[in-house]
């Protein structure tokens, strides 16, 4: 290559690059003309409906953005493919089933960018089923996902088909096939070490059958809460290091030789209490960071704390792996139909209401299940998590169908015998993250000076700043958006989530 080429090449470079630097980092945001639209969920009754500003600045408190002060880069929100979702879809109207993926996938709804789905079944499955039920066979010469494509499947394609910007799936096993653990049932019971490269083989093998079908896996968690559930459904215990050695010198090392690189792998996946012993073994050094994309966490084990030292850890850890929240529900609670109200009120429970340890109850008091998705989602985003995937899309009115009786809330519940579907307020915080919040955005920084009210941020890749405001108190609230020399006022209902889209 001539010494002129390479200067010519050398300059191309450094003009994108400052193109680029000027595009985001380095805009002059003095000169912008601050155009916004605003977005608000209410217990009033406001569902995503557009606002009006307001000019009023009595009482107001002022927000701050710093487009300048960047975070993470955000990898998506959404909600999870389940047998329960898939197979209540199949039991509805083509008018019906299209409605709710509409409003979950298309351009008029939550543009889900970021899903999870279950390998073998799970508690929201119909039944026990597994790829690979013949005892001994290790090749896994009878490997089939038959179970998947009368429900599952046809779902995940219908989604793809609606969504314009596409998304992204993580799968999660829940158990491997009882064959290959210690105590040969689905439930608790640990993986055979003699069974290890088989198991390996097993999430090559699901990759390819659905690739065959048309569907790209993006990532996978190694095993759905490996510190187990008390053994009511299916399960699979993994220690730190035990699951660290399983990435590291079999799964790992089995899907890079099989081209399979570029699939995220994250670990752990369960609640975040427990993170710090789990970060410490999968990024103890370079050696077990190395098949480590990320960790997977959920929300169970309180109803309204964070853990902010928890998640901040885990960044300081690992700063440029994924953190991804890939589990959350209002669980046990039957859910309530068309009452929209129990959603705002303070009346769910979850499990640890009645069954957490002594010590642990005052991690799980009474709470509205608004406040604590949006609470949580906005706490999380400002501890480095960068996505977000709420459980089952979608449930029926007792809160499955779940083979252990295991009910839940979805966001979406429907009465299949009456064709009948009921878009909850849970759906419309999902839709305030997930249609605003693009993949590939960054969270900005902000200063937010009154303590009542909750604050996120990020800058979209077409330029937009988006602000989310929670307000759980029971009064209204002015507050003005400042953006270096220039501000707009205006206020948030009592009991509302709101997105306010400051256009470029």
């Amino acid at each position: 290559m001539s010494l002129k080429i390479i200067i010519h090449f050398s300059l191309f470079i450094f003009i994108t690059f400052l193109f680029y630097t000027c595009k985001t980092s380095n805009k002059n945001y003095t000169s912008l003309k601050m155009k916004a639209d605003i977005y608000e969920t209410s217990a009033g009754g406001n569902q995503l409906k557009k606002l009006d500003t307001f000019s009023s600045k009595e009482n107001s408190k002022i927000i701050k953005l710093h487009p300048r002060k960047t975070f993470q880069t955000i990898t998506g929100f959404g909600g999870s493919f389940t047998e329960a979702s898939a197979s209540l879809l199949n039991r509805l109207s083509k008018e019906k089933r299209h409605k709710i993926l509409e409003a979950y996938f298309g351009a008029s709804g939550a543009k889900y960018s970021l899903t999870r789905t279950h390998m073998n079944s799970c508690d929201f499955s119909l039944s026990n089923y597994s790829y690979a039920p013949i005892e001994g066979d290790i090749e896994l010469k009878h490997f089939s996902i038959q179970e998947d494509k009368d429900d599952i499947i046809p779902m995940i394609k219908d989604a793809m088909a609606l969504s314009k910007d596409g998304f992204k799936i993580i799968a999660s096993p829940w158990t491997a096939p009882p064959w290959m653990k210690d105590n040969k049932k689905w439930v608790g019971g640990t993986l055979l070490p003699k069974y290890y490269d088989t198991w390996a083989l097993f999430f090559s093998k699901y990759i390819n059958a659905y690739q065959a079908e048309g569907i790209d896996i993006w990532g996978i968690t190694v095993e759905n809460e490996p510190l187990g559930n008390d053994s009511n459904w299916e399960s699979m215990h993994f220690t730190p290091d035990k699951m660290t050695n399983f990435v590291v010198n079999h799964l790992g090392p089995k899907l890079e030789a099989e081209g399979k690189g570029d699939l995220k792998i994250l670990g752990y996946d369960q609640n975040r209490e427990h993170l710090k012993e789990w970060i410490d073994s999968q990024f103890k050094n370079e050696e077990t960071a190395k098949y480590f994309d990320g960790t997977a966490i959920h929300w169970y084990a309180s109803t309204y704390e964070v853990f902010p030292e928890e998640l901040q850890y885990a960044h300081q850890k690992a700063p440029n792996k994924l953190l991804i929240q890939t589990e959350a529900c209002v669980d046990s609670e039957i859910p309530k139909w068309k009452d929209d109200k129990w959603y705002w009120s303070k009346e769910a429970t979850d499990w640890g209401w009645d069954w957490a340890a002594p010590e642990d109850k005052y991690l799980h008091p009474k709470y509205a299940p608004v406040y604590r998705y949006a609470k949580d989602i906005i706490g999380c985003l400002n501890n480095w998590v960068d996505g977000w995937v709420d459980w089952n899309m979608v449930l029926d009115t007792k809160g499955g169908p779940n083979w252990f009786k295991n009910w839940c809330v979805a966001p979406i519940i429907v009465a299949p015998d009456k064709d009948e579907v009921y878009l909850t307020p849970l759906y419309y915080v999902m839709t305030h993250f997930s249609r605003f919040i693009r993949p590939e955005a960054v969270r900005i920084g902000f200063d937010n000076p009154d303590t009542s009210i909750m604050t996120t941020a990020a800058l979209n890749p077409n330029g937009e700043l988006i602000v989310i405001v929670f307000n759980p108190n029971m009064e209204i609230k002015n507050f003005e958006i400042k953006l270096e020399e220039q501000s707009f006022a205006t206020q948030i209902s009592a009991q509302a989530l709101q997105t306010i889209v400051i256009h470029p």
